[in-house]
């Protein structure tokens, strides 16, 4: 049997990572995850201060054909090699991960729902909403800690590009979801909504 591919989408910092641990707790053993975010193209070739300003919020800057051989790859039962990504450097690891199928895929990412080459390749679709505020202050404590950010690079970048991008190629495909999952407050009626769809999937 072929995979099921959930698409979860959202802003950045609604809580699409945390779902997806969600549905992967729920489910042990059944879920393979593959997230869009490993896939922001190589610039190796620009220098470092060049690499920080170009526009990552657009879909221009991932290799969406990557990601779609290897959503493919995973629903008809073959294990990918998936890149890896440094956003400190901006560039991909040298390392990279395996993924292995598994009944149940979940592709997450921002412009997940951006990508033309992903028009057609989910089975179900997720929206993470959550109000701006909120993903602003929650991107702003994950790039600081985790990606080497300053609190000032974070903020500029979100007001130039995060939110405006977002409005443009985000936002819009909300209301051709299956599913609004709200990524702060009461998310349970949902999530058991989404549980509901991968059982009535295997069975």
């Amino acid at each position: 049997m072929a995979g099921f591919v959930i698409g979860i989408a959202g802003g950045s910092g609604s809580g699409k990572s945390t779902l997806t641990g969600r549905l992967q707790q729920a489910f042990p053993g059944q879920v393979a995850i593959l997230r869009l975010d490993d896939y922001y193209k190589s610039l190796s070739h620009l220098p470092l201060a060049e690499r920080a300003r170009v526009n990552f919020d657009h879909p221009d800057a991932l290799d969406s054909a990557l990601f779609a051989r290897h959503l493919m790859q995973l629903r008809q039962g073959q294990a990918v090699q998936t890149p890896f990504y440094d956003f400190a450097l901006h560039d991909r690891k040298q390392e990279t991960g395996t993924v292995f199928p598994a009944p149940v895929i979940l592709a997450e990412g921002t412009l997940l729902f951006a990508c033309p080459e992903l028009k057609n390749a989910f089975d179900y679709r997720v929206f993470v909403e959550t109000p701006d505020h909120v993903r602003l202050q929650r991107r702003l404590k994950r790039d600081v800690q985790q990606r080497g950010r300053t609190r000032e690079s974070v903020w500029r970048q979100y007001f130039d590009t995060v939110q405006p991008m977002f409005e443009i190629f985000v936002r819009p495909h909300k209301d051709q979801c299956d599913l609004l999952y709200p990524g702060e407050g009461d998310s349970e009626g949902p999530f058991q909504v989404l549980c509901w769809v991968i059982v009535s999937h295997q069975n």
